[in-house]
């Protein structure tokens, strides 16, 4: 399966100059837990950068920064890791994993923001494949069952006296 059919197509975003509370008040909006930070100076949605509820919570509340006052710019995740639509799921999981990341921002031929895939779909997709391998053991034990009872020796009446002449 390519990213392409995995991602979320309609991904939040938001401009590198917004303050971190207006990214909050986005991410509640969108009901998502993360922005993608992109540059649209020329017209396309080039990510530049990511920016996680975590991220708020670590880098500006906890620090006793003023989330009004602290731009995304100044705590976004950068270098960003992103990926193509057209890579497929075992591609981007290395990815992920050789980079630590659990959000992937998919890109068009354009570099423009095309979608999302985080951890949670991968994990969905995999639990599909997982329930649909468990299926076809199921099935197939059912089936050998089945086959078996074919296959067993004719029962013989009993004897009565117990003896075998």
């Amino acid at each position: 399966m390519q990213l392409n059919e995995l991602c979320v197509l309609d991904a939040a975003c938001c401009q590198k100059g917004i303050s971190v509370a207006e990214a909050a008040r986005l991410m509640r909006q969108h009901h998502t837990g993360d922005l993608i930070v992109t540059d649209d100076s020329e017209g396309t949605r080039e990510p530049v950068g990511i920016i996680t509820d975590r991220d708020i919570v670590m880098q500006v509340i906890a620090r006793g920064r003023d989330p009004d006052r602290t731009q995304v710019g100044q705590i976004m995740a950068v270098p960003l890791v992103v990926a193509s639509g057209s890579e497929n799921i075992a591609t981007a999981i290395e990815r992920m994993r050789s980079h630590g990341v659990r959000r992937l921002p998919i890109v068009d031929d354009n570099d423009a923001v095309m979608g999302i895939v985080t951890l949670d779909d991968l994990y969905r997709v995999l639990a599909d494949h997982t329930a649909a391998l468990a299926a076809i053991v199921s099935k197939e034990q059912t089936r050998e069952n089945r086959s078996r009872r074919w296959l067993v020796a004719p029962h013989f009446p009993p004897h009565r006296s117990g003896v075998v002449s």
